[in-house]
């Protein structure tokens, strides 16, 4: 009768051997013998006809071995179903000699396997947490700005005869040169966009007043702010930080010069911008601009809460990984087979995400926190409101339901919306266990603090 004994080889690490003797593999092994006795397509012999022993001698050992490696498989997973060990992944086989396996003296045999156990841990209280949301207060700069860009985004392009602006497009054509402007033999042409205001102080002046076909020879490094110097030097196929290259002479011939009207402050353009809200005055567009902009910051400023809780936990809750197996799990787990030094080099990052993995589980089981059928359905149809959002859909939306019903048969679409939605249900809970402090933040200072989340 199959046996498995189980021994500790280090923590949380246990060896399960698995022994199997003849009673347990070898009826089934003479019963697989025959039924390749009855399909058998061998020249010379009818289906059917050819004799036992040429079965034996050309199928026998492979048939053999199979029927072994299977009794050793169902009382593996016998064992682990009947004592049911908290484990990560599957057992690993430890290297087991299958050679010894005889078909013409079968007997007991023998094979053994790792397993890594998942740890005991207590978690780090969440009330206990310093946690602090950084707000952002909304400024009238923050309006002017977004109140500017609409009215460009909406404004109508005129191509004055000189450039008299800042706010001036020019088209350029970028020919490479010599501190003169004698072009260079086999130089860059190339033509590109700029808006004067991103040139220096000192080139915006040499513009102003210029006209189409007129040139002006610039060097990169003092013609364009520190910021925008990268981006043009890349524009011009030339290596980024290249040093050398921000050195370069280029003349610079207008092949046109471009303004955009910006759209003027009336009805007409609030209602295109807030369409149904008729708004009527610009103090009252100042008012739903500050909400909307309010709002995204309140987001960001959550999203960064919600990293300092990540965080927390995962810095907080002292966790224990039988690491050996799991290195070696990571080793040969995957579709490809790593080396041991890349298994090393993994494995922190990777115990990181187990450690909140094993976290975040415990705490939706514990808070029965799911996701309904309801609710994703509900997901799906405000995402597909939102794709066609900007389209004219017309007045029939009875497809929807019909196109929902489809996407809730995509498996990969739940999959994916539902650990959305359980993320956010788990971090809104993990918030409702905290009372932060509020520290107001510029927007710089909310954006250097964001972290890249490993959940």
């Amino acid at each position: 009768m199959a046996t498995v004994a189980r021994e500790n080889i280090g923590l949380l690490h246990d060896k399960l051997t698995v022994t199997v003797g003849k009673d347990d593999y070898f009826p089934s092994f003479d019963k697989k013998l025959k039924e390749y006795g009855k399909t058998a397509n061998i020249p010379g012999f009818r289906k059917g006809m050819v004799p036992a022993g040429m079965i034996k001698k050309m199928y026998g050992q492979s048939i053999f071995t199979d029927e072994v490696l299977k009794a050793v498989e169902k009382e593996l997973y016998r064992y682990l179903n009947a004592e049911k060990p908290e484990i990560f992944g599957q057992p690993l086989p430890l290297p087991n000699d299958v050679q010894n396996m005889d078909i013409n003296n079968p007997s007991e045999y023998a094979f053994s396997f790792e397993i890594g156990l998942k740890p005991d841990y207590k978690m780090a209280e969440l009330s206990k947490a310093n946690a602090v949301f950084h707000k952002v207060a909304v400024t009238d700069a923050m309006i002017d700005e977004e109140i500017t860009r609409m009215q460009i985004k909406g404004g109508k392009m005129t191509e004055p005869e000189t450039i008299d602006s800042e706010e001036n497009v020019l088209n350029l054509q970028f020919r490479e040169s010599d501190s003169e402007g004698n072009e260079t033999e086999g130089g860059i042409s190339k033509e590109n966009s700029v808006i004067l205001k991103y040139l220096t102080p000192a080139t915006r002046k040499k513009f102003m007043g210029k006209k189409a076909g007129d040139k002006v020879v610039v060097q990169l490094s003092k013609a364009f702010e520190e910021d925008k110097l990268q981006a043009i030097i890349q524009d011009l196929g030339l290596p980024a930080g290249d040093k050398e290259a921000a050195k370069k002479y280029f003349s610079l011939e207008i092949a046109k010069v471009g303004l955009v009207e910006k759209r003027e402050l009336n009805e007409e353009f609030f209602n295109e911008i807030y369409p149904g809200k008729e708004i009527k005055t610009e103090t009252e567009l100042r008012d739903n601009l500050r909400e909307e902009i309010q709002q995204y910051w309140n987001s960001q400023s959550r999203n960064q809460l919600q990293d300092q809780l990540y965080h927390y936990v995962i810095d907080e809750t002292p966790m224990q990984f039988p690491a050996e197996f799991l290195k070696r799990w990571l080793q040969t787990g995957g579709e490809k087979e790593k080396s041991a030094d890349e298994a090393e080099a993994e494995f922190p990052l990777f115990s990181n995400q187990l450690k909140w993995t094993l976290i975040s589980d415990k705490l939706m089981k514990e808070n029965q926190l799911d996701v309904t059928n309801a609710e994703l359905r509900d997901y799906m149809k405000a995402e597909v409101m939102r794709y066609f959002g900007t389209m004219n859909m017309g007045g029939d939306t009875s497809w929807m339901e019909s196109y929902i019903d489809r996407m809730m048969k995509d498996e990969k679409q739940v999959d994916s919306s539902y650990r959305r939605l359980i993320t956010e249900k788990l971090f809104s809970w993990m918030e409702s266990q905290v009372k932060p402090k509020e520290k107001e933040v510029s927007p710089e200072e909310l954006g250097g603090m964001m972290h890249h989340h490993h959940h």
